[in-house]
C-alpha cells in the first residue's frame, strides 16, 4: 500500500504543479477578468471559492487526518523510536521557517499574521519532485519526507485551530461537539459501516461551517473517529473502515480536489507587483522560511540527533541526500496557500503577497532539492 500511496501522491503533485502554472499564466492573461470572477460567482450560500477551500478541502484534511491516525497507530509512526527523528526534525521545520518570518515582520504588524504560512510541507509537490528523479533517492528517504510531512500537516491542523479561529458561535459548536460526541460512541460500538460516520460527518461540517471554526477541521475530527484495526504484521491490510475510506478516498483527493485548489488559489496577478515587491517583508519572509528555514530545522536536527548517537540516518541514505530532501522539504504549497488566506482573506494584497513569496519560495526548493539529488551520489 506505501508503495501504490507514494506512487499516487507522486503523480498528484506532478498535476499539482501543472495547474498552479495554469492558473499564474491564467490569471496575468486577457482569461484573467473570467478567471477571478468565477471564483467568486456564488453557487447557494457560498461563493465558488468557497466551495473548493471550506467544502472540498474538507475531503483533503479528511485525507489527512486518516492518514496521521494510521501511520501514528499501524504505520511508519507507530512507535516512540520511529517518531523521533521525524518528529524533531518536523518541529525544527516548523520552528526555523516561521522564526526567519517573524524576523524580517517585526518592524510590520500587517504581516505578523502570517508567521505560520511557511510552517508546512507539501507532501504531493514534494514527492512529485522525487518522482522525476526515478531510483536516484533510496525508498528510507521518501519514507522519511512523507513523516515529516503528515507530522507537518498535524502541527498545520493544530495551528489553524488555535491562532486562525475569531467569532465562535457557541451555539453551533456545541452542535458541532455534539456531533464528535456521536461519532465517538459509533467508534465505541463497533459500528464498521462507514456510511453512518459519513451522515454525521456532513452534519459536523455544517456546524463547524457556522461555528466560526475553520470548516475543513470538521474533516480531522472525522476521521479520527473512522475505526481502525491495527493489523501487526499486515499494515497494509485494507479491512479497516479507516483503510477502506482512505483507499477510496484518496485518488479522488490527490487527482482531483488538491489540483483543482491550486487552480483556484495560485493565481494571482502580477500587474501593479515589481521586482522591488520580492522584497517586502510578507513575500521575503515566506519565501526565505521556504528556503532556508526549512532546510536549516530539518538538516540541522537531523545531524544533531545523529551526531549525539539519538538515531540514525535513513537506511541506505547519506548526507548530501539527507540534504536534498530537507531542500524539497521548503516546497510548502498548499497549506502554504491555505494559511495565507485564512491570514489575509482571499483578495487581499497582503494574500497576493502570500502568494508571490509561496510560488518563489518553493520553485527555487524544488529545483535546488531536485539538483542536489540528482547529482548527490548513491548513499552519499
Amino acid at each position: 500500500m506505501l508503495r501504490d500511496w507514494l506512487t499516487g501522491e507522486a503523480g498528484g503533485g506532478l498535476l499539482l504543479m501543472l495547474t498552479a502554472a495554469a492558473a499564474l499564466i491564467v490569471a496575468n492573461s486577457p482569461l484573467a477578468p473570467a478567471y477571478f470572477a468565477a471564483r467568486h460567482a456564488h453557487l447557494g450560500p457560498l461563493s465558488l471559492l468557497h466551495w473548493i477551500n471550506d467544502g472540498l478541502m474538507a475531503l483533503f484534511f479528511l485525507v489527512v487526518g486518516l492518514e496521521i491516525k494510521r501511520e501514528m497507530l499501524d504505520g511508519q509512526l507507530a512507535s516512540w523510536p520511529r517518531r523521533l527523528l521525524p518528529g524533531i526534525a518536523a518541529a525544527a521545520g516548523v520552528v526555523a521557517p516561521a522564526l526567519i518570518y517573524l524576523a524580517l515582520n517585526i518592524g510590520n504588524p500587517a504581516g505578523l499574521r502570517g508567521w505560520a504560512v511557511p510552517a508546512a510541507t507539501d507532501i504531493a509537490f514534494a514527492l512529485g519532485v522525487l518522482a522525476l528523479l526515478g531510483p536516484r533517492v533510496p525508498t528510507s528517504l521518501k519514507i522519511f519526507l512523507t513523516a515529516i510531512a503528515i507530522i507537518d500537516d498535524l502541527v498545520a491542523v493544530l495551528i489553524i485551530a488555535f491562532f486562525y479561529t475569531a467569532g465562535l458561535s457557541w451555539l453551533w459548536l456545541g452542535l458541532a461537539l455534539a456531533a464528535v460526541a456521536l461519532l465517538a460512541l459509533l467508534n465505541r460500538a463497533g459500528v464498521g459501516r462507514l456510511a453512518p460516520y459519513l451522515v454525521i460527518g456532513a452534519l459536523l461540517w455544517w456546524c463547524v461551517l457556522q461555528s466560526g471554526i475553520h470548516a475543513t477541521l470538521a474533516g480531522v475530527a472525522l476521521a479520527l473517529a473512522i475505526p481502525l484495526r491495527p493489523t501487526p504484521g499486515r499494515p497494509e491490510d485494507a479491512a479497516s473502515p479507516l483503510h477502506r475510506l482512505e483507499h477510496r478516498l484518496h485518488p479522488w483527493v490527490a487527482w482531483l480536489v488538491v489540483p483543482l485548489f491550486g487552480f483556484a488559489n495560485a493565481g494571482v496577478s502580477l500587474a501593479g507587483f515589481g521586482a522591488k515587491d520580492a522584497l517586502d517583508p510578507v513575500p521575503l519572509g515566506v519565501a526565505l522560511g521556504l528556503l532556508l528555514g526549512k532546510q536549516a530545522g530539518i538538516f540541522g536536527s537531523v545531524a544533531l540527533l545523529v551526531r549525539l548517537g539519538l538515531a540514525d540516518l535513513p537506511r541506505g541514505a547519506g548526507w548530501t541526500q539527507l540534504y536534498g530532501v530537507a531542500l524539497l522539504c521548503g516546497i510548502g504549497f498548499t497549506m502554504s496557500l491555505f494559511i495565507g488566506a485564512l491570514a489575509f482573506g482571499d483578495g487581499s494584497h497582503l494574500n497576493d503577497a502570500v502568494k508571490l513569496g509561496v510560488l518563489g519560495g518553493s520553485l527555487v526548493s524544488a529545483l535546488a532539492g531536485a539538483l542536489v539529488l540528482r547529482i548527490a551520489p548513491r548513499g552519499g
